[in-house]
């Protein structure tokens, strides 16, 4: 009878919270379009000024990026379980070599995650076998949109498991990053759909940080990786609000994460994708405080990459350009993106600071 009560107010208490989640995501998605709720006003405060993404105070972005005139660097068909599409990649860099982890998609739609290797970048050579295939209940159809941090010689990844009618956001573990050991869900208490996990590389206040989320962007703690801990309260929310002359934001509809967290002496740099109501996607960039990993200190106005050709106009999903993955490689950064859910393209900026 205890456990029935004490399952009872758990389940209670979630449903509460969903409650909340819909009466703000109602309230801001413009029922009172004369009333504007000020969220997190100390966290989510940005610059604005003549220059949208402004470093006036200090220098904390990467960019401008420059899409490598070549795109796409990562094409489907080679393979049957990658027959339909490849898109939003995540990378690492080992032994003088970018490994990128991608999602592959077959013509029935089911996804599992590649690996594709380059010596200079921009030329990859896939594996021939995929590196992470659906094996779980909690992903028959489909591993989807990884991201991966290296952390005392083990390799996290962080993927998407997907069954149709919902998503979980899951985690796998290597020594090699070939052979890879699931975790299972890792936040299997969580009220709603979860995807999209970036952790952070290093610990912070002796505890790791990860951000999730694909509405607004959430985070969890953890002290050994494997357990994490959620919290409620979104660090990073889409713009309802119009700007002063009347425009939307880039990321007025959602917000999402992008690739793996780079930690500087500014603060944490996240790099995160942003659509708008008419599901155009971009990427923009936000710093959170090294003291606080829930505190924004800055925030771009404009995207710092967006769709600007018939490659990310047209594919599985329509004008998409969806950051995923980030490497410091060769003397600048690497950003690499898919480009209309269907296919691989990479953007390169001077490497400004050192990871």
């Amino acid at each position: 009878m205890g456990y029935i009560i004490n399952r009872n107010k758990k389940l209670f208490y979630y449903l509460g919270i969903v409650i909340i989640f819909l009466v703000i995501s109602i309230y801001q998605s413009g029922l009172y379009p004369d009333r504007v709720i000020e969220v997190s006003a100390q966290s989510n405060t940005n610059e604005i000024c003549d220059d949208p993404n402004s470093e006036e105070d200090f220098p904390w972005m990467i960019g401008p990026w420059v899409k490598y005139p070549h795109n796409p660097i990562l094409t489907a068909g080679d393979y049957e379980w990658e027959s339909k599409n490849v898109l939003n990649p995540t990378a690492l860099v080992k032994d003088g070599k970018v490994y990128l982890f991608y999602r592959a998609q077959n013509n029935k739609r089911i996804s599992c995650i590649g690996l594709a290797i380059s010596e200079d970048g921009y030329n990859f050579e896939k594996q021939s076998e995929p590196i992470l295939v659906p094996t779980e209940n909690y992903e028959f159809a489909g591993t989807e949109d990884p991201r991966i941090v290296e952390i005392d010689g083990i390799y996290y990844m962080t993927y998407t498991g997907w069954i149709y009618h919902t998503n979980y956001l899951c985690l796998a573990v290597s020594k090699d990053f070939i052979h890879w050991e699931k975790k299972g869900k890792i936040l299997p208490d969580w009220p709603m759909a979860s995807k999209s996990g970036a952790i952070v590389p290093k610990k912070i206040n002796d505890q790791y940080f990860m951000y999730f989320g694909d509405s607004d962007i959430f985070i969890a703690t953890s002290k050994n990786l494997i357990d994490w801990e959620p919290e409620i309260k979104p660090v990073l929310y889409r713009r309802f609000r119009k700007k002063d002359n009347g425009e939307r934001y880039f990321d007025s509809l959602l917000v999402e994460l992008g690739p793996t967290p780079i930690v500087t002496e500014q603060g944490i740099l996240l790099i995160y994708n942003g659509a708008n109501f008419s599901k155009e996607y971009a990427t923009g960039e936000v710093l959170f405080s090294l003291q606080d990993p829930r505190v924004v200190l800055k925030r771009t106005d404009m995207p710092v990459l967006e769709v600007d050709n018939i490659l990310e106009e047209k594919g599985e999903v329509n004008n998409v350009v969806f950051s995923e993955g980030l490497v410091q490689f060769n003397g600048k950064w690497f950003l690499y993106f898919g480009m209309g859910d269907s296919r691989i393209g990479v953007a390169v900026a001077d490497l400004k600071f050192v990871q």
